[in-house]
């Protein structure tokens, strides 16, 4: 009852047609007033993809005739945020990765500002929020902030923030999220650089580009697949990868597609999900991550919506199958259907009608299903996997790297690791 239930309400809330009436819904007032689109925009000082994308607010209200109502926000607590530190280094390499391919700057030996440095920015960041001219400004800070020249630049700023965060904090909770570098619009969300796209061709279909056919600001961006050049030297990627993440579901045949065309080995690293580890995933952080993997689906082409969680029991089950699976050389179809059957066909692992089903269009027998969920000896590589993920620098999934190069963490980082496996490729 639990697996139909779940079956129908996820199909529900992902279905277009919803989305489509809520956008309607929340568009109206804007019709019938006649007035312009707003969009809200919500950064963080401390953020580096906030700095990112506020370098591409002037261009975006310009081109789309926006009115732009900005906030200054504090970062997210621990429950949305886990592993802050991690974050924090991946965001830094991250956006210097990020800039160079959208043209954007971030200074590529930035430090995480000290909490003093971060408390002028955002008393500088008061003394604007709100007016015309913020992005600029905001702009202007955020190279102070990571170049460390903040306290030259606005020296005497230190008071006067606390209460503009609070209130730019709390609107972005009313509104339903938790990070930084945020834009909404009419009902929906969109993070930074990486899905300024959505909201692009939302504002697009509305009539709302005042420069249709060029170019977007924020093109999307994804592997190339182009000629595979002449290999010089060996290729692995480590793929470390959830069942319980939905993220995964639409890397992992793509991660697949890409080790093929290059001829690398892809090494499956499957871990634990993090609320199976100890870390919590808060329900405001699972409802955003529902519908944005719904919108991210549809731009690589793979179905999503009909959704029976695996978590716990599930994933377990999933694991001790894929472990044996690996062994005879069914481990990648077998993931890629375990991971399309849960968060597309809505299968519920936890029976044995469900796993076995999926089991069987991989390869694999009844018996071989049985005598793997007899074996409990996945669980230590999945530790080892869990500490190789950790020593990597990141612990989510889908994460992955080349080589032992620099890891990349998220569905939205492929383009990133094609351009890695072409450097190993070619490197002497």
């Amino acid at each position: 009852m639990r697996a139909t239930i779940s079956r129908f309400v996820t199909r529900i809330i992902t279905s277009k047609g919803l989305r489509n009436a809520m956008r309607f819904r929340a568009g109206l007032p804007r019709i019938l007033s006649g007035r312009r689109p707003v969009v809200e925009y919500f950064h963080q000082a401390d953020d580096p993809y906030s700095h990112m994308i506020v370098q591409l607010l002037p261009q975006l209200t310009a081109r789309y005739g926006l009115d732009l109502k900005t906030w200054i926000v504090s970062p997210p607590d621990d429950a949305a945020a886990p592993e802050r530190d991690r974050l924090r280094a991946l965001g830094l390499r991250d956006a210097s990765r990020l800039a160079m391919a959208y043209g954007l700057t971030f200074p590529t030996n930035a430090q995480s500002p000290e909490p003093e440095a971060v408390a002028m920015a955002n008393a500088r960041l008061s003394e604007v929020v709100g007016q015309a001219g913020f992005a600029e400004a905001a702009q202007a800070c955020g190279e102070a902030l990571w170049r460390g020249e903040i306290a030259e630049k606005f020296a005497g700023s230190m008071n006067g923030a606390d209460g503009h965060l609070k209130v730019g904090t709390d609107r972005r909770l009313k509104l339903g999220h938790y990070l930084g570098g945020m834009l909404y619009f009419e009902g929906e969300w969109y993070w930074g650089v990486d899905r300024l796209h959505h909201l692009e061709t939302r504002l697009s279909g509305l009539g709302f580009d005042t420069q249709a056919g060029t170019p977007a600001l924020a093109p999307y961006r994804d592997m190339q697949l182009g000629p595979p050049p002449a290999a010089k030297r060996p290729v692995v990627i480590d793929f470390w990868f959830s069942f319980r993440s939905p993220y995964t579901w639409i890397a992992f045949p793509r991660v697949r597609q890409l080790a093929r065309h290059y001829g690398a080995e892809l090494r499956l690293r499957f871990i634990l999900p993090m609320v199976m580890r100890g870390l919590p995933v808060p329900q405001i952080k699972g409802r955003y991550i529902t519908f944005d993997t719904k919108r991210e689906s549809e731009m690589v082409d793979l179905p999503f919506g009909t959704i029976v969680d695996p978590v716990g029991i599930g994933v377990e089950r999933a694991i001790a199958v894929l472990f044996q699976a690996v062994s005879l050389g069914l481990g990648e179809v077998f993931a890629e259907n375990t991971l399309r059957a849960t968060w597309a066909q809505g299968v519920d692992l936890t029976s044995e009608q469900g796993l076995k089903g999926v089991a069987r269009a991989s390869g694999l027998s009844a018996d071989q299903v049985d005598e793997a969920l007899a074996d409990e000896t996945w669980r230590a590589p999945a530790e080892v996997n869990r500490q190789a993920l950790f020593d990597a620098g990141l612990w989510g999934a889908p994460s992955y790297c080349v080589n032992g190069r620099p890891a990349h963490w998220g569905q939205d980082r492929l383009w990133a690791l094609e351009e890695d496996i072409l450097e190993e490729l070619t490197r002497p």
